[in-house]
């Protein structure tokens, strides 16, 4: 699989209904795990034991497998091996995988695999599509940050989906909140035991907009899912920032601090050298983390039904066990 691997969806008993994921990225189990654990507790969502997987020996799908998740292969830029994983599937949760130059020229773009999906699921008789999205920079900054592709790319696809005249919904991803754990691990125990979050071009006083991905991502899609054929709720064509919390990163040490019962610093790190990454600091420093002036918790996702977070609870959760 050279453009990514459908990862699982939901599986219908009797009357109950299918929900397909599509999962680029191993690090989106997080949300994935989420939304199923959510589905199971909820009228008409229902799951059946996994079949196969990619990647059979792998933890990842034997977490996913656990929970009982029918698992189906297919490669995201070949619609003939979309269709039969899609068909049956009244919705639709896509991630893409973003990428940052130096790109490949041996495999195919974001945007071509996010046209792709929303191509097939359109034939394939899929009622709605959630996309896991951000705002282009491009347009946001009136031209000033060009280069980061990872935000222009998902705003292409969000506008094609629009387009599609499928149903449709987008959720705006904020800062990671396991970034603080995973990936970057923007969290680092420090030579004198105290611990030291350091991010480019942010200042002690830029705001961020930050989402606990783990947890919020399956609260907001499943709120999604349960009301999108209600035209009252007017669901279709907008796009829902997913805010946990928004706050400086000093004040996001200070809830480690307590959490830890250790002195926790914010520095500014130095530009990575990469300009996708630095005008993604940038711009997201510049622009006070993009969605900081949605009001937390996202008063149009608690009106769907949403349980959203608070940011000491990912801290409780994820932060303190692993380095307390």
């Amino acid at each position: 699989m050279t453009s990514g691997v459908i990862q699982c969806w939901l599986y219908p008993t009797s009357e109950r209904t299918n929900v397909f994921l599509s999962n680029c990225c191993c690090s989106r189990r997080h949300w994935a795990s989420r939304l199923i654990r959510s589905a199971k507790t909820v009228e008409r969502w229902d799951v059946h034991p996994a079949r196969n997987h990619p990647y059979p020996d792998s933890e990842a799908a034997a977490k996913i497998k656990a929970q009982g998740v029918e698992v189906v292969k297919a490669d995201t830029i070949d619609k003939s091996s979309l269709l039969p994983a899609l068909r049956g599937c009244e919705a639709a949760f896509v991630v893409t995988l973003s990428g940052f130059p130096p790109y490949s020229a041996e495999k195919p773009s974001e945007i071509a695999i996010g046209k792709n999906i929303i191509d097939a699921a359109k034939e394939a008789g899929v009622k709605f599509i959630v996309f896991s999205s951000v705002p282009g920079l491009t347009k946001l900054t009136g031209g000033k940050y060009t280069k980061c592709n990872l935000y222009d790319d998902k705003e292409e696809i969000e506008e094609y989906l629009k387009a599609s005249g499928i149903l449709n919904a987008s959720l705006h991803l904020g800062t990671f909140a396991e970034n603080l754990w995973t990936g970057r691990k923007t969290l680092k125990k420090t030579d004198t035991g105290t611990f030291d979050i350091s991010i480019p071009f942010y200042t002690p006083t830029s705001l961020s907009a930050f989402t606990w991905v783990g947890h919020d991502v399956g609260e907001a899609t499943l709120a999604l899912l349960k009301n999108y054929t209600d035209p009252s709720k007017n669901v279709s064509g907008r796009a829902y920032p997913v805010v946990t919390g928004a706050m400086t990163f000093p004040d996001l040490a200070n809830i480690i601090s307590k959490a830890l019962g250790k002195e926790v610093t914010f520095t500014t790190a130095p530009p990575t050298g990469r300009p996708a990454f630095d005008e993604m600091f940038a711009a997201g420093a510049e622009y006070n983390g993009f969605y900081t002036a949605t009001p937390v918790p996202n008063p149009d996702l608690t009106a769907l039904g949403a349980k959203l977070a608070t940011m000491e609870e990912p801290v409780d959760a994820e932060v303190k066990p692993r380095f307390s």
